[in-house]
């Protein structure tokens, strides 16, 4: 069992990390806005103090093309598995700073929840393995596996120093498995395990007509107005009923076994509560397929950008030269990014409307779906963990959205990713009002510490 004297200074410090995630979470580290560049390296620095101060860690700050790489190991636990700690220092934007009820940048606890951009996403799920860390070395001098931690600052930004930085450094980080302290479980209720994530794929299309913005009155009718042509061509994307309708796009989908969909249809969902969650009047999707079957397990096309012409108030009777368009694919096993991408773009330019020209760019990331087996040391070690805390069986469940650094360490490592992030999916990451619920920090500790001690009782 883990050592008691580990929780109990866990239990004793519990203030002081409060503190120091309050702290942590002040430092307003946006890595999309130049005018923080300061203070997401003020945040690296934080960052590699607290590891050098939770024990006899070798820290190192490594510089990568954008911001750097803080890298810590203790490798002092022979014959047990070497783990490597994942997170992330770098934080969204506040905006629109109006709608926050506190000041983003002075974390604020009410009502059980701290407030602040970025505490949630992760700020507070990555400082939790690291104090676990110093209450093993405080109250036994030393950790029940060997431990990584490669903690970066630019995931909000796509993380485009990482994919050379994994491959360059692959000897360096050499682990069983990773360990990723960002992500979420599904509800704050009920602990959770993710066992699956979609990958990305992006496009950027640009209709144009004529060589510029045209009078309406003096040339409609004459020429191609490129914002009716965009609407047919997104249009033609899907059947009516939502069924993608490029061709190919689901030919190397993995289809979910019964068992899959068993346990999905098992999960404790309430349709009419997420829809009045998310104010939407019913759902819609891709027809065969429950709710949580198409956000988990199905690919998507969605448009998420189209503009084009005259946006001011009041009007403006022009035929636009130009329209355009983003769109992104979420895919599932088996979908590779650069395969579907040239299906939607083939799609596309099989279809282009009379007296229009079309272009198409792919998005700079891509990342391929993600899943984990559910016999796997470290995820059955993990669902133990968190039955000793909770008390109760944690359900499985998969992502929606996308975490690249899955694909990233299989890919170059060929190691697999366990979440265990303190997260939730409702704490309002990326948007105003961020906040971490408190007693999920101390939860979070107490998993952590059993996790690695159920994992240094395996064998590497």
């Amino acid at each position: 069992m883990t050592s008691d004297r580990v929780l109990a200074h866990l239990v004793a410090n519990h203030d002081r990390i409060l503190a120091e995630l309050i702290e942590f979470a002040a430092i307003p580290s946006v890595s999309t806005d130049p005018a923080h560049a300061a203070d997401v390296q003020a945040a690296a620095r934080w960052v590699a103090a607290a590891l050098t101060s939770a024990g006899p860690f070798t820290v190192r700050t490594i510089p990568t093309s954008g911001y750097p790489v803080v890298y810590a190991e203790w490798l002092g636990a022979p014959g047990t598995p070497t783990v490597l700690v994942y997170g992330h220092y770098d934080v969204q934007p506040a905006d629109p700073l109006e709608r926050w009820h506190s000041p983003p940048w002075t974390p604020t606890v009410r009502d059980g929840r701290l407030y602040a951009r970025g505490v949630s996403d992760d700020k507070a799920p990555m400082l939790i393995p690291i104090k676990v860390a110093e209450a093993y070395f405080a109250a036994t001098g030393g950790l029940p596996v060997n431990v990584k931690c490669l903690f970066e600052g630019e995931e909000e930004i796509g993380s485009p120093s990482l994919d050379a930085f994994i491959r360059d450094h692959a000897a360096l980080l050499a682990a069983d498995v990773v360990l990723s302290a960002d992500g979420a479980m599904w509800r704050a209720v009920e602990p959770s395990l993710t066992v699956a994530s979609r990958g990305l794929a992006g496009l950027e299309l640009t209709l144009t007509g004529a060589s510029k913005d045209l009078h309406s009155g003096r040339h409609g009718g004459g020429v191609a107005n490129p914002l009716h042509a965009m609407a047919r061509l997104i249009a033609s994307l899907h059947e009516p009923d939502g069924r993608v309708a490029v061709a190919g796009f689901y030919d190397r989908v993995c289809a979910l076994t019964p068992t899959e969909r068993a346990e999905i249809a098992a999960l404790p969902y309430d349709e009419a509560g997420y829809l009045a969650q998310v104010g939407a009047p019913s759902a819609f999707g891709e027809p065969g397929y429950t709710t949580l079957e198409r956000q988990w397990t199905r690919p998507t096309i969605e448009v998420n950008g189209l503009w084009g012409g005259y946006e001011g108030p009041g009007s403006k009777t022009v035929i636009p030269s130009a329209a355009h368009a983003k769109i992104t694919c979420r895919l599932v096993p088996d979908q590779d990014p650069a395969d579907v991408v040239a299906l939607v773009t083939r799609h596309l330019e099989s279809r282009v409307p009379p007296g229009t020209r079309l272009s198409v760019a792919p998005g700079e990331h891509g990342s391929r779906p993600a899943r984990i087996a559910q016999d796997h040391v470290a995820l059955r070690a993990a669902d133990a963990a968190l039955r000793a805390v909770y008390g109760v069986r944690p359900l499985i469940v998969r992502m929606g959205g996308t975490v690249p650094i899955s694909d990233l360490f299989r890919r170059h490592m060929g190691l697999e990713t366990v979440f265990f992030s303190f997260s939730t999916a409702d704490e309002d990451f990326h948007a105003p009002n961020e906040f971490f619920r408190v007693h999920r920090l101390h939860e979070g500790l107490e998993a952590w510490a059993r996790y690695w001690d159920i994992l240094g009782r395996s064998r590497a």
